[in-house]
């Protein structure tokens, strides 16, 4: 099961990669060009589901069976909203190509978005149950893969990230389990075999040349298939105790 996420100061220098032992980058002049464009892709993708997330959740804004439910809600919005804005602060940096990114994000709408799973509508309240406890449980390794990024200013801002996506899969994990518990336990294994799939795909190919670069560099610590191992292992653990099956991860896929 994932550790629960802890502050940690962000390390000086890059813990792994072929810059290990070196000072980080602090400016985004410092970083080698190859990194530079890596670091510029995977800020794209990472700020677009920060974005698309609260598009998904915005209809139960105002539709969410009761107020507490309401302000969870409204806490998981507040939460991808301050860290979409952490994630353009950062493209800043980047001049007018990084300004360009950062615009796309903010317009970009449901059916355009990088990944699929934030191009499906959550259309019952149930579903915010399923995203946050399979799909947040994504973003909760990819932002553990940036911990300590060879990129100062990324690296500073993951901590806090980490924190409040643990309320996140938290409120989704404490969901399915009431399903189970409220005797629904068909809708609660319905909707791990609907996002479960949808979580494997996040974390990209296998052989994702993106991806090793970024290790390479120190941008990410860990790779696709290494955190999809990770993932499938934690999920399983976690939904067994509560008599639901893992599905199959090869069914119903679209990367691997």
């Amino acid at each position: 099961m994932m550790v629960k996420p802890e502050y940690k100061k962000p390390k000086r220098v890059l813990g792994w990669g072929d810059y290990k032992g070196i000072r980080k980058f602090e400016l985004v002049y410092d970083l080698p060009q190859e990194a530079y464009e890596v670091l510029l892709k995977l800020l794209n993708v990472q700020g677009d589901t920060e974005f698309a997330s609260i598009e998904q959740h915005l209809p139960w804004l105002i539709h969410a069976p009761s107020l507490g439910d309401r302000v969870t809600i409204s806490r998981i919005m507040v939460d991808e909203m301050r860290h979409g804005w952490q994630v353009i602060q950062i493209l800043k940096e980047f001049g007018d190509e990084g300004k360009k990114i950062a615009e796309e994000l903010l317009s970009r709408r449901m059916g355009k978005h990088k990944l699929d799973a934030f191009n499906i509508p959550l259309n019952m309240w149930e579903d915010t149950y399923g995203f946050t406890f399979l799909i947040d449980r994504v973003g909760m390794y990819q932002l553990l893969a940036f911990e300590d990024s060879s990129y100062g200013p990324l690296a500073r801002a993951i901590p806090t990230m980490m924190m409040e996506e643990e309320f996140h899969i938290n409120f989704g994990y404490q969901g399915i389990k009431k399903l189970v518990e409220e005797g629904k336990k068909s809708l609660a294994q319905a909707l791990v075999n609907k996002w479960f799939p949808r979580g494997l795909d996040m974390f990209g190919h296998s052989k994702s040349i993106t991806i090793d670069l970024g290790y390479k560099y120190g941008i990410k610590k860990m790779k696709s298939e290494e955190m999809r191992q990770l993932y499938v292992k934690e999920v399983k653990e976690l939904i067994e105790p509560l008599g639901l099956e893992l599905p199959d991860p090869n069914r119903n896929r679209r990367i691997y």
